[in-house]
Order: structure tokens, then sequence, then C-alpha cells
């Protein structure tokens, strides 16, 4: 079988017999690829001119229920790659990660649309005021990139590897051309076939090299963005390339890395917390055979408990079942190939000139269900490295795969300053009952980790897992693990876009981001606001209602309805060395006040009033002073209907601005309401 590419929105075989992969189990050839004959630059253009505009016209709700419909879809197909998965080596654990825990990404991009407005745009964070009068503001807003996102992937997870970067680059509205390891594209293929049967996806948004794409950031340009995922040496030579530099092309690197676990000096044999690092330990060195970035590869213990440590454990791995994953029984596969196989031994070579091999030196072990000749097997191996300053190998090479070091500490500050010899790490756990315990080692090796996991029994049976990056947090680590973040919820999303700062008048920038600013135009409608639809209400639209004359008997019964009897509000006698001159209103009641000003009772479109933000109290409210209200469309949200029987509806952010006889503010709010559509009407 000879493998496709897929460019320029069709199905193309490379010129040649292409390079022969291989199934890690048996060792027989299946398949062949090759990129030859491909014109990377053609493919390029192709994304920027077909895909890119498809997918900016797009909101990001719209972006996501494409995300949604396309999970839905991979989801019902799943089984079929299964099979394909096994040639790769991994059991049918191994393989749930990577192709339900892909789709499981792009469900989860899907549910983030609601997190964004209804736009192609986003705004971020609060406008800055410019000027003493108020007329010149800025405010931050966001836009999908004009290029193509490049994903160069590694070869160990071929299906989660392509989705959770795809699916943040097509909610952020841009498209991609992922490159796969060619040793497992067979794995991507297949699913990237079934991506382009379904028609969900805009011609243009995804592009498939399986074979080399050597030259291919020739022809970056300034607004391309580019991900690696691989070793370190690789991507420090990618993220080199003279045009990523020239062209100030945003490079996103996670590189493999000496991830650790650390066992607290509270987790002593006989706790479930010793038990539970045992378990983590043995599962992260043979998930995958080892061969994830994530993989525990530094196992930090306290002096005293390394021989229990090294026993335990090598009790568990000696329960390891290895061999053909389609056996029942076989809980760790092989290496993706017989190369892996060679270059990990090497490394193990390495590490081992000073430290010594205590479990899987003989290479003796069993394989079930297949050749151990032809398949590209190997046991566990795991070293103990007692003198972990003077012999540093430990912290600078990494064996990519069922292979991890044993290293004592004298106390927590050794263990902080072990963890972050491995200069710069994708995950870092901690095992621990000990709350303090875990604040210093998080305080003090956060700075070199991306991620670190604080596990204890409390929290075991939720827990994720050391090895598992969610989509709503990022995934990366500074230093070595290459100093980038995938995913990371809405933080991901926005490493795809350019954030640009828009200057000018409230009215203007209102205008632009479709959010009323402070300082705006308001207009006035004879309609109050609450009689009409969501779609009939315009941002700026703005009702000024009737005013109140605070009284001391509207502060002492709001007092005896509430129970709040605060001093400040009841009792005059108690105000000397305070802020206030005389009895002051309770805020809640100069709110509550408002509500009464601005809302018009009768049944109508508007269903409910679900929530305040932004509230502050910015004057205090005496009795005598009289107060009123200007209600203004802050900022209309979309919402979808969760099943056809219900309500049509949007969310209204209303600003409330209450202001007294002299026209200053004395407290502001934002309201969110429900409204009704108009088809609800009919």
């Amino acid at each position: 079988m000879k493998l496709k590419n897929y460019a320029l929105g069709k199905w193309v075989a490379g010129k040649g017999e292409g390079a022969p992969l291989y199934n890690a189990i048996t060792g027989e050839t299946v398949a062949t690829a090759t990129s030859s004959g491909l014109d990377f630059a053609e493919m390029m253009t192709y994304g920027r001119e077909v895909g890119n505009p498809a997918l900016r016209k797009m909101t990001f709700h719209e972006r996501g229920r494409m995300l949604k419909k396309l999970a839905l879809y991979l989801h019902k197909r799943r089984e079929q790659f299964y099979p394909i998965s096994y040639w790769t080596g991994a059991t049918k654990a191994d393989s749930w990660v990577d192709i339900d825990g892909g789709i499981g990404t792009l469900f989860a991009y899907a549910s983030l649309r609601k997190k964004f407005p209804n736009e192609s745009y986003y705004v971020d964070g609060e406008m800055a005021n410019l000027s003493k009068g108020g007329t010149f503001i800025g405010q931050h807003i966001m836009v999908p990139k004009r290029g193509v996102a490049v994903h160069i992937n590694a070869f160990n997870f071929p299906v989660w590897g392509m989705l959770e970067k795809v699916a943040v680059n097509l909610l952020a509205g841009v498209p991609a051309i992922v490159k796969p390891a060619t040793i497992t594209s067979f794995l991507t293929e297949a699913v990237v076939r079934e991506i382009i049967k379904s028609k969900i996806l805009p011609k243009g948004a995804i592009q498939l090299i399986c074979g080399s794409a050597r030259g291919i950031l020739d022809h970056v340009e300034s607004q391309d963005i580019v991900t690696f995922t691989g070793s370190a040496s690789t991507g420090q030579m990618l993220k080199a390339h003279p045009k990523v530099i020239s062209e100030a092309v945003p490079f996103n690197m996670e590189a493999d890395s000496l991830n650790c676990a650390v066992l607290g000096p509270d987790a002593v044999p006989g706790t479930a917390e010793f038990d539970l690092f045992i378990k983590e330990v043995r599962r992260e060195m043979v998930t995958k055979c080892g061969q994830k970035c994530t993989a525990i590869r530094r196992i930090i213990v306290p002096k005293k408990m390394v021989d229990d440590v090294q026993a335990a454990l090598s009790k568990q791995l000696s329960g390891t079942v290895i061999g053909d994953p389609q056996v029942k029984g076989v809980r760790m596969g092989a290496l993706a190939g017989k190369v892996q196989v060679q270059e990990v031994k090497e490394r193990i070579a390495e590490i081992s000139k000073n430290a010594e091999i205590v479990y899987g030196k003989s290479g003796r072990f069993k394989v079930t269900g297949a050749n151990k000749k032809d398949g590209a097997f190997m046991s566990p191996t795991l070293m103990v490295q007692s003198k972990p300053r003077k012999y540093k190998e430990v912290h600078e090479v990494e064996a990519f795969g069922p292979v991890s070091t044993i290293i004592p500490y004298k106390n927590i500050e050794d263990a902080i300053d072990l963890a972050n010899m491995g200069m710069g790490s994708l995950v870092s756990t901690i095992v621990t009952a000990n709350e303090k315990t875990a604040r210093d080692y998080v305080l003090g090796s956060a700075t070199h980790h991306g991620r670190i996991q604080v596990l204890n029994e409390a929290c075991a049976k939720e827990s994720t897992g050391h090895g598992s990056p969610m989509p709503l947090l990022v995934h990366g680590g500074p230093g070595r693990a290459g100093g980038g973040e995938e995913m990371g919820g809405m933080r991901g999303v926005k490493h795809y876009m350019q954030r640009t700062a828009v200057q000018g008048h409230p009215t203007m920038v209102t205008a632009v981001t479709n959010i009323f600013q402070i300082g705006a135009r308001q207009t006035e409608k004879p309609v109050h606001v609450f009689r009409k639809h969501f779609e009939e209400l315009e941002v700026g639209e703005t009702v000024v209602t009737a005013k109140h004359t605070v009284t001391e008997s509207d502060i002492t019964n709001f007092a005896n309805v509430s129970g709040d009897n605060f001093y400040a509000h009841v009792d005059a006698t108690s105000l000397e060395g305070t802020i206030f001159e005389g009895r002051v209103a309770h805020g809640y009641f100069v709110l509550s006040k408002a509500a009464g000003l601005f809302v018009d009772a009768k049944k109508g479109p508007v269903l409910l009033n679900y929530g305040i933000d932004e509230c502050r109290f910015t004057k205090p409210v005496y009795p005598g002073m009289t107060i009123g209200v200007r209600l203004t469309v802050k900022e209309k949200i979309d919402q979808e209907k969760r099943e056809p029987e219900d309500i049509a509806k949007g969310i209204v952010r209303f600003l409330v601005d209450v202001y007294d006889e002299t026209g200053e503010t004395v407290a502001i709010a934002t309201i969110l309401t429900m409204v009704k559509k108009l088809d609800q009407e009919n």
C-alpha cells in the first residue's frame, strides 16, 4: 500500500516507490510513503488563499460547531482505526489515548466556542482610558492570522498529535498543513481520509504530507505559524531556520524532556501515597512502551527509600506482559520500529556508564503472541544513579522508551534542585499527603516545569495522570522542553491570532468591537429595551430612567429586609474616624433601587436576569441624594439551542450606570439577561 498525501484539495501519490513503513509487531512492510513531487510553496499558497478565507469568515461558534460535527463523525468510526494503530506497536489502552483522546480534544475545543463571542474576532482584556476627558481610549482585539499552521508532529501519537493541534487552529480560524512522522503516518493518513470524506471542513482547511517535508519552511511567511513536536535538537534546528527568523514566524516547540516524579518524604512504604507513586511510575514506563514526551524518566525519592522503591517497582515491572497488542493480557506492545530500539539501547548505554541497571539488564524477556526477533520489542529498564550531582547523564540523556532511573535526595530542597537539573521539563509529579511539602515543591520547581501534578489519595480516583496533557491546560515547558505552549484552552487559540491595539474615540471603538465602551454615543428610542427581542436590540441603545431621592427610611427598611445592620448604615454615632459623613445607603440598596427604576415590569421578551458582573460602588449615597440610571446595551451574545424545542434566545449584557444629582457615577455594574429571539413569537 502506497500512502497518499492530501494537497491542493486532492489525494496525491508521491513520485517513486517511497520509504517502507513497518508493522512494529511483525516487522512486515505495511505501506510506503513519499512526498516527492509535492510543491510545498503551492500548498502554502492554497492554504492561505482557499482555506484561510473560508475559516476567517466563520464565527467562533460556527467553527466550534464544525469541530463538534467532526468529532461526532470520527467517534462513530473510531473502531476502524484501532487495527491500524496496533501496527505502531500500541496496545488497546495506548490506542485509546491516541485515538479517543484525540477525538476528545476536538470535543473539548468545540465546547470552548462558548467562551468566545459569536464573531470572527475576539475582544481581549479591558478598555484602557488614554485621555483625561475620556475621548481617547484603547482596546485590544484579536483576529485570525492570514496564514497557515504547519504542524510537524512526532511518531508516538499519530492521531492525538494531529487532532490536539488542528482543533486549536481551526477554532481560531486558521488552516493547517499536517506533517506526521513518516514512520507511523499510515495511521494519520487513515484518519485524514475520513476527515476529508466527511466534507465537514471547508476546502483548504487541512492538508497532509506523509513523506518528508524537508524544505517546507523555505516557504513560510510572517502570517504563518509553525509547531513542532519531537526531539529538542531537531526542534532547535528548525527554529533557527533563516525564514522563520527573518519573517518572525511564531514557532511553538514541544520537545521530549527529562520529566520526573518525586516521592514525598511522608509517603513511606505502607502508605497509600507510596503505592500510588509506584503505580504512576510503572504506568508511565510501559504506556506506549515509554514513547511519550511526558513519560517519567527520573524517579526522585528519599535516600532511605531507594531500596524500597527499587524492589516495589521491579516487582510491578516483572508482571508486565509484553507482546502482540491484540492478544489478551498483553500490557506493553513494541516500540514504533527497530530503529527506535537501537536508539534507546544506545541511550541506555550512555546513562549506565555511571549508573546501575537494576531491572532489564539481561535482555531476557518473553514476548506473547509474536516473534521477539521480528518486532521492535524490548524490556522495561530500571536504573539507579546514586550520585546524581556528580554524574549528570541522567539529567541530560533521554532514552525514549520504557526506561527510567531512580535518584536519591536528602530533603525537599535537594529534590527541587535535582528536578530542576533536567533544565526544563513538560511535567513533574509530586506524590505527598503533606500540604507544606506540596507547596514547597511546586513553588520551587515551577520555574522548570510546564505542568506539575500533585498526587495523593484524595484525588487519585479522578486524577488524569502524570502523562496526560489536558485540552484546557497548557502542554509545554521551558528550556529543554522547548519553551512552547500547546492547547491551554483559550490561551492556545490566541497563538493563532494577531493581537492588535485599537485606539480612538469610544464611539469608534464600540463600532469596531461591537461592545459598548464608556463614553461612546448612547441612543434613546421610544420603545423600552425590555420590550425588544434579541435581534432588535442595538449595542449602545440606552434607557434613561426616572429618578429617586434616597431617604433614611429607605436605609432603615432595607436593613430590616436584608438583615444587613452594618454600623455605617444604621448607627450614626459610630462614624467618627470613618470616611462617612453620616448614615450611608447600602450599596445593594442602590443597585436594587436601580433595578426598580430600569426594569419594565410587564411580561415581554426578557426571560430572566441571571447574573451581575463587575459591580462597583464608587461613591457614598446619603439620605437626600437623588439617583438615576442609564441602562445601556453593552454586548449581545448569541446562544445555540441545545434541543429543537428549546426557546431561541441570546444573552444581553446591560451596563447599569447609577449616577447622582451632580451626574457623577455612584455605582456601576453589568447585568446579564436572557432575551427571547423573534422566532419564538411565530
